[in-house]
């Protein structure tokens, strides 16, 4: 196909950039060479920021960036870069962090006017055309006519965006089981308990405070704890924030009923959300939390996954310019397609002719309308195979098949997290084959990280999140294969991070390598969101080697961490949600369970079915140096160790009496 435009990002990886290639503006990747380009030229910059499956941005593109007069005056008065937000977080980072010292709100788009050297002089978010060309032509004149005020601005806005996230070291502090009730308390003053999740809309699943709380009530027995769970999943499963057809979660819920998504597919929410149902099922034994983690495994294997081991990082809300067109249904259609099962199909999934998204049907099971009629499940999946096959006929939403190395560790996790709950192989082979991916295509001789990979290039250096998610990832595939190269590979990979990010005035890590071209701030990230801080992920790590490896360094570092958010934690624990996982064993050391011998992961698939948050497992199957495994092997037997700060137990040899002693 003939484009009557091409610019330089025809050269780039990214399928958001990739978007962007056939625009007449001029852009340019994230290189050193624009930057020097805009010094010798005299020019300001515009730093424009998005994802593949972000609708705005693809709305101002058509607006803008394709008018080729709007390009006419960015080409003439600007240097223009484009950045994946997903491939370059920590640009991300800190021109977020500008907008909302300006505006006082954030989003995507993100547009940054900045000068030559990078520093801020304006940000905002999504502008329709004409309101972009009087910001256009406002800093044309500004950087002409205003010099001296440009740069006093963007000093000024620099030195805000350095101090945003600034964490001081805190004094040893203690942790109580008085803490876990303080964190509840906060946590649920913001619980819809009628519909789940935090009251209001837009509702966003935040999987890190779920699976807290899942925690939280394995502790305190507290079944509001449970209910705050259980009333989340059961009203996201049943809503149209879930595919009912093809399995998956959408990016969140602009309603509050969790019935109208925005379309949008991401890898990490069904990573995290596949964990989250896993634990849930363990606590619950709920066969329907069974079937959404088997549903969106079979939407991860057949619409994410790259044939080389790898996953891909999300599918757009847009299919034929229109949001959701792909999911949603007239009744006219599906009439057509069902025949005499449609009026039952109708009742189960709340089907009217007017439809509850822009005259057509995006589907719900009963949610919260009324009792729902009972329908086999042999019925409702041959439904859901019917209509499955008829909507792989539709043009599909756009695939950005981008690999992230950090968004892949939380999918490996999520599988692990399904093979300890089920026990079912497949789970395990499929995240055997992704560690394997990321072993062979991220990781480095030094043992540092790449962090994106696509048509076999990899070319960004890894940011914290990649290092902390699969170091974590690693020492779960350890714990649930006992294959010993998995958790040296994690402490080898914690040792570069230790020496190439850590912050020694305070005990935290940088989010970006020593090595990295350094930006105009060096940021550390924190607080737990939709995906969880890295330096939570890491502390968390730390911790789990120190145990494991009978490193008490490590641990200590975990605790220096910890003691810093420690307020944080206790006064906005919805942020500090994986912080309050790990002030869980600073409260309650957990368990050191040890399984020697030829059976021991027959017995480790029969305790891992069990939810427990208070115990971190190793073992061997052939005698092992690992500290606290050494001359527990005997030949002929298989022994379970059921451990606590050094001390053991007598040893067992059934699951049955190894869970007795695990209080």
């Amino acid at each position: 196909m003939q484009h009557p435009y091409t610019n330089d990002l025809i050269n780039e990886t990214s399928p958001y950039l990739l978007q962007h290639a056939h625009n007449p503006v001029h852009w340019t990747g994230w290189h050193e060479a624009a930057f020097k380009k805009a010094k010798e030229e005299n020019k300001l910059v515009i730093i424009s920021i998005g994802y593949s499956a972000c609708h705005w941005c693809h709305v101002m593109e058509h607006e803008s960036f394709e008018d080729t007069a709007v390009a006419a005056i960015m080409n003439e008065h600007f240097i223009c870069i484009k950045v994946d937000r997903e491939e370059r977080p920590d640009v991300d980072q800190i021109y977020m962090d500008a907008v909302q010292l300006i505006t006082g709100r954030g989003g995507w788009p993100l547009n940054a006017i900045v000068l030559p050297d990078g520093r801020p002089v304006y940000a905002g978010t999504y502008f329709p055309k004409e309101n972009w060309i009087k910001v256009l032509e406002y800093f044309v004149d500004y950087w002409k006519n205003h010099h001296a005020e440009a740069i006093e601005r963007a000093n000024e806005i620099t030195k805000g965006i350095q101090v945003t996230d600034t964490i001081t070291a805190k004094p040893e502090t203690t942790f109580a089981a008085a803490d876990r009730t303080a964190v509840f308390s906060k946590i649920d003053s913001t619980i819809d308990y009628d519909k789940g999740g935090r009251r209001g809309a837009p509702k966003f699943p935040m999987p890190i405070n779920y699976r807290y709380l899942l925690r939280n009530y394995y502790y305190t027995k507290n079944e509001k704890a449970l209910k705050a769970v259980t009333v989340t999943l059961d009203n996201m499963m049943n809503g149209g924030i879930y595919d009912q057809v093809g399995g998956g979660f959408a990016r969140y819920s602009v309603d509050a009923d969790w019935e109208i998504p925005h379309f949008e597919k991401m890898l990490y929410d069904n990573a995290q959300l596949i964990s989250l149902y896993s634990e849930a099922y363990q606590v619950t034994h709920n066969e329907r939390y069974k079937e959404v983690v088997d549903e969106t495994y079979e939407f991860i294997e057949r619409e994410l996954s790259d044939p080389s081991g790898g996953f891909y990082s999300a599918l757009d809300a847009d299919s034929e310019g229109e949001e959701g067109k792909f999911y949603v249904w007239s009744y006219e259609e599906l009439n057509a397609i069902l025949g005499p099962d449609f009026e039952a199909f109708c009742k189960v999934y709340d089907v009217t002719p007017s439809g509850n998204f822009e005259g057509k049907n995006n589907l719900v099971r009963m949610h919260g309308k009324g009792a729902q009629p009972f329908v086999p499940d042999e019925q409702i999946q041959k439904w859901r195979k019917t209509l499955l096959a008829e909507r792989s006929k539709r043009i599909r939403p756009r695939l950005d098949d981008k690999i992230l190395t950090s968004w892949n560790a939380l999918m490996l996790s999520g599988y692990l997290d399904a093979y300890r709950a089920f026990g079912e192989k497949r789970f395990l082979d499929r995240a055997l084959k992704n560690a394997n991916f990321i072993k062979a295509h991220m990781l480095q001789p030094d043992y540092s990280l790449k962090r994106n990979y696509k048509n076999g290039k990899s070319n960004i250096s890894g940011f914290l999140d990649d290092y902390s998610f699969t170091c974590e990832a690693f020492i779960t595939l350890y714990q649930a294969t006992f294959d010993e190269q998995w958790l040296n590979l994690a402490n080898q990979i914690a040792n570069h991070t230790i020496q190439h990010f850590s912050n020694a005035t305070n005990g935290m890590f940088f989010y970006t390598s020593i090595n990295d071209d350094p930006l105009i701030a060096r940021k550390t990230e924190s607080s737990d969101n939709v995906i969880p801080a890295s330096n939570s992920g890491m502390a968390i790590v730390l911790y789990k080697l120190g145990l494991l490896l009978d490193n008490q360094s490590y641990i200590q570092q975990s605790k220096r961490a910890l003691n810093n958010v420690k307020d944080n934690i206790v006064g906005y624990p919805g942020y500090y949600a994986n912080w309050a996982i790990l002030m869980d064993w600073f409260i309650n050391e957990p368990y050191e369970v040890a399984i020697s011998g030829y059976n021991a992961l027959e017995l480790n698939n029969s305790i891992n079915k069990h939810f427990l948050p208070n115990s971190l497992i190793m073992g061997n199957i052939h005698k092992s140096t690992l500290p606290l495994l050494t001359d527990k092997y005997k030949d002929n037997e298989t022994l379970i160790y059921v451990c606590q700060n050094k001390t053991c137990q007598l040893p067992v040899n059934s699951a049955a009496e190894a869970l007795k002693q695990i209080k």
